[in-house]
């Protein structure tokens, strides 16, 4: 008999909880195979069969477990039940939302940084038959109501009379799977580990740190004419497409450089400053805000971001992120626009002193040489931390960003081509 426990996954890790059993208890299971997906208040993981045989659970689903708690036991003198089919694939999960790729305007080419997957059209579906009395078929039929908004209340799910007539009475509202129309029901679940850390973290954020927030505004012109221009030939040369995030990236890593404040941390009575620039961006999943780490980005071609920016997201969809790669940036970026908001005042990521977030690309009219103008505008916002940020230091950094957006030929070499050949 072979006891499977709780994983160590991280030196300040206590406990985890038992998200979900991949395998029951009286299954048997090959070696290897995964058997559960444990969560720490920083990541998840599988857990897997040690050997081959019989599989016995150990706790429940939705189960705190201290690190070394017995999980389950596996009888591997069990024989391998006749017939037994290769292990079914899991069933995928919703996609990860990259929170700092910016969305797309009106009529403009993609804007996401990682490249859409081609639609794949769906064989439509048997029609399903409606269970209804005569007299209520007849008043649907006559007068074309959606037998699926139309809640039934006759035995084994017909649809009676006075259920399409009370859909008529209330033409648009549709009661929740279960409900009745006017019902107030609650419900409440256990919140995740991972929830409750993100709740923590916002928390401990808003109260120990000075924040504050300064706003200003990039016109990406320049960087969707880039895009528009070169992103078949680049995707052609990298495998990869051409997204924003490689140009916010590479604009924050110069000015992170050349304002060392803004790429720092408190460390007790000290600040920490850091002469590389580990990027974190901020990952919607279905389990929660995940925060992956972009490790020298001041080295990182702009394919190489792209790429790294597709395998961080990629895991994180997945729950594969490890506790190294959740851990150690020095900056962060982030976006509302993927979800539509104009502008917002983002929680800096502690330890951190700031954060840069992204908004929607909005067309607007704007003053240019006396005339006025469409142009596709973002706002940018940057919360830092005022104990050791200036206003000098947040203004001037948010200010050379917006630069280097607008002046995409200044990422080669962080300075204006023009100006480095005149030596001013």
């Amino acid at each position: 008999m072979i006891e499977i426990k709780v994983p160590t996954v991280g030196e300040s890790i206590t406990e985890v909880q038992l998200l979900r059993w991949t395998k029951k208890s009286g299954d048997y299971v090959e070696r290897d195979e995964v058997i559960a997906e444990l969560e720490s208040e920083k990541a998840t993981f599988e857990v897997n069969a040690e050997q081959a045989g019989l599989l016995t659970t150990a706790a429940a689903e939705g189960d705190t477990l201290q690190i070394g708690d017995l999980l389950a036991t596996i009888d591997e003198s069990a024989k391998a039940p006749v017939g037994a089919t290769a292990p079914t694939a899991a069933a995928p999960r919703p996609p990860a939302q990259v929170e700092m790729t910016a969305p797309k305007p009106p009529a403009a080419p993609t804007t996401s940084a990682v490249s859409a997957t081609p639609a794949v059209t769906a064989s439509a579906p048997v029609a399903e038959e409606i269970k209804a009395s005569p007299v209520a078929s007849a008043i649907i039929a006559d007068k074309k109501v959606d037998p699926k908004k139309v809640k039934p209340s006759g035995p084994q799910g017909k649809i009676l009379k006075e259920d399409v007539l009370a859909a008529l009475a209330q033409p648009g509202r549709i009661p929740a799977p279960g409900a009745s129309l006017n019902e107030r029901n609650t419900r409440s679940e256990k919140m995740s580990n991972l929830r409750k850390t993100i709740a923590k973290r916002l928390v401990e954020a808003k109260n120990g740190t000075a924040m504050l927030t300064t706003f200003n505004e990039v016109d990406m012109s320049a960087i969707m004419e880039v895009r528009a221009r070169y992103k078949e030939k680049f995707k052609e040369v990298h495998g990869v497409s051409l997204g924003f995030m490689s140009f916010f990236a590479k604009a924050c890593s110069i000015a992170l450089a050349e304002w060392p404040a803004v790429n720092a941390s408190i460390e007790g009575d000290q600040i920490l400053y850091h002469d590389y620039t580990d990027i974190s961006i901020a990952v919607s999943t279905p389990r929660g805000l995940t925060v992956p780490v972009m490790r020298n980005v001041e080295s990182l071609g702009m394919a190489e971001i792209e790429k790294k920016v597709i395998e961080l997201a990629g895991k994180a969809r997945d729950s594969k992120l490890t506790a190294d790669e959740l851990t150690g940036g020095t900056f962060t970026i982030t976006n509302g626009g993927v979800f539509g908001s104009l502008m917002s005042t983002p929680i800096i990521n502690t330890p951190q002193s700031a954060i840069l977030g992204m908004h929607k690309i909005q067309e607007r009219p704007m003053a240019l040489n006396g005339q006025v103008v469409i142009r596709p505008m973002m706002y940018l916002a940057l919360s830092y931390d005022h104990r050791i940020i200036d206003g000098r230091e947040s203004v001037g950094f948010l200010v050379r960003v917006k630069e280097l957006l607008e002046n995409p030929d200044q990422l080669l070499i962080g300075k204006d081509p023009v100006k480095t050949l005149l030596e001013i």
